[in-house]
């Protein structure tokens, strides 16, 4: 892939997001995502796609999963 763009996202919750997106994860279509955890609190979340605009979307379509995983600890924590 030739566009990549790498994130660190850090907090108690990630091992939970981490369980919660993995199923998600490989290739599709012009882009592919990977992720890892980082120690204990650290979420390493890699996008790579063949073109700006689809780096765009997987981008934006990854950071939005995360956001809803991470809203969905929060709502059973305080359940």
């Amino acid at each position: 892939m030739k566009h990549v763009a790498t994130f660190r996202i850090r907090g108690a919750e990630v091992p939970c997001i981490y369980r919660a997106i993995l199923p998600e994860i490989g290739e599709m279509g012009r882009s592919r995502v990977d992720i890892a955890c980082d120690g204990e609190d650290a979420l390493v979340l890699r996008v790579a796609a063949s073109d700006i605009p689809a780096l765009r979307a997987a981008i934006n379509s990854w950071l939005r999963l995360v956001n809803v995983a991470y809203e969905m600890q929060e709502l059973v924590r305080h359940e």
